[in-house]
């Protein structure tokens, strides 16, 4: 990976960032730390990895993301209109009335959303059928999950793993964003998972885990899954719920927090200004 390209993925990483916080102090309030966790994966797939084009969203032979952790909207949203799909001043219309971007992703409101996510473990299955179809079709498009360590109790997310796994399916990449933390406290004392990497390795996935908030690392994973093989492939991403936002990072609840719009203006000034 050169440097120039390093740059400007932690560049396009930090720009998502600022659109997540921007979609936060809007509504007041928000999935922000699932959204942050998730926002280094975001900007390397987006910046560098996706076959996609903003301009025909609904090309058939794109390759395709499922957020099956659908809170983490925002971030998907951010990127979206950082690459072009709409108006970046629409981020602003975050889950408001009428809005094109609800809380959680619909394929049928925003323009380069690839599948309705939300209820959580049915995306891992519908990203399995996506990558099923493009492999019938004889496309060479891959499918990209976002599946979430907490999401990871529900077990179609395994049952859906042993089908990929069962058909071969090497166009899937499972991106696992592992931040240690749900929707009302830790996932080790909530339902331990205990070793991800083991349990998917296990289910047949070819599985390397990494810091899930370094560019560089999750930019040669990524290029790891190009090889093509017989197996669906998996990057756990060891990852900080609120990365970027100390006071975020640092919050014991942090899935979902409101706060003044004075603090969502400190958080926004603290990451424009590592912008120069």
């Amino acid at each position: 990976m050169d440097a120039t390209l390093k740059k400007g993925l932690e560049r396009f990483a930090l720009e998502i960032r600022i659109g997540v916080l921007e979609q936060m102090k809007a509504r007041g309030f928000g999935h922000v730390g699932g959204s942050l966790s998730i926002t280094d994966a975001l900007a390397v797939l987006y910046g560098s990895q996706m076959r996609v084009d903003p301009k025909n969203p609904c090309w058939a032979e794109r390759d395709k993301l499922v957020c099956s952790k659908g809170h983490a909207g925002p971030a998907v949203y951010a990127a979206l209109a950082l690459k072009g799909y709409f108006p970046y001043e629409m981020l602003k219309t975050l889950n408001q009335p009428g809005t094109s971007l609800p809380s959680h992703c619909d394929r049928n409101k925003t323009p380069g959303v690839d599948m309705t996510t939300g209820s959580l473990g049915q995306g891992t299955s519908l990203a399995c059928g996506m990558a099923l179809g493009e492999k019938l079709r004889g496309h060479d498009a891959r499918v990209f999950l976002v599946v979430g360590d907490g999401e990871a109790n529900e077990g179609q997310v395994w049952e859906a793993l042993m089908f990929a796994a069962a058909k071969k399916l090497s166009n899937l990449v499972l991106l696992l964003d592992v931040n240690g933390k749900q929707l009302d406290g830790c996932t080790k004392d909530i339902l331990d998972t205990l070793d991800l990497h083991a349990k998917v390795e296990a289910f047949g996935f070819d599985t390397v885990s990494i810091d899930g908030n370094d560019i560089e690392l999750v930019y040669n994973a990524l290029e790891r899954t190009r090889q093509g093989g017989d197996k669906p492939y998996a990057i756990v991403l060891n990852t900080v719920k609120g990365k970027g936002i100390a006071a975020v990072e640092q919050a014991k609840s942090n899935h979902s927090m409101a706060v003044s719009t004075d603090q969502w203006n400190e958080w926004l000034l603290s990451l424009t200004a590592q912008l120069d």
